[in-house]
């Protein structure tokens, strides 16, 4: 079975496809691990709190509870849950939005805010240290490779 495989027209792209997704894969799960254990370590945060953060930072004025699990792609439980930790912690104020009790807007306080700035300087200089054998070229090509799959993608789904 594996021999008419090979000699299915295509088949060697197929493959070639099929290893670089596994390599990408790989690569993610390594430097999402460290990444994950420098929060940890470093900032006694997880990278869940940390993509939270970094959603809110890039909307000062705040979200939608149902925005911001939608942009993070997890459910509203899951973002809740974070949130709900990060306001314990002063990061995070919620809101009803226009008095509606069901739609909640969150935002980073000022604190927030500056916890985010020195975590994401942090996490910049380790994806940096982490990626430093990918040329600036080859990182350019490949982020737009990967940003017109992802275009190619999301217009089928």
């Amino acid at each position: 079975m594996t021999a008419k495989l090979a000699e299915t027209p295509g088949a060697e792209t197929s493959k070639d496809r099929l290893r670089l997704w596994v390599r990408l894969l790989r690569a993610a799960r390594v430097i999402e691990g460290e990444l994950r254990l420098r929060l940890i370590s470093q900032y006694k945060t997880t990278l869940p709190r940390f993509d939270v953060m970094a959603a809110l930072y890039r909307q000062p004025e705040g979200m939608l509870m149902s925005d911001l699990s939608r942009f993070l792609l997890v459910s509203n439980g899951n973002v809740t849950g974070i949130v709900d930790r990060l306001v314990d912690d002063g990061f995070v104020q919620r809101s009803r939005r226009d008095g509606d009790r069901r739609t909640s807007m969150v935002k980073l306080t000022d604190a927030g805010q500056t916890s985010f700035r020195d975590m994401a300087a942090a996490h910049e200089g380790w994806v940096d240290e982490l990626l430093h054998s990918v040329s600036a070229a080859d990182a350019d090509a490949l982020a737009g490779m990967l940003k017109s799959f992802r275009s190619e993608w999301e217009d089928h789904h």
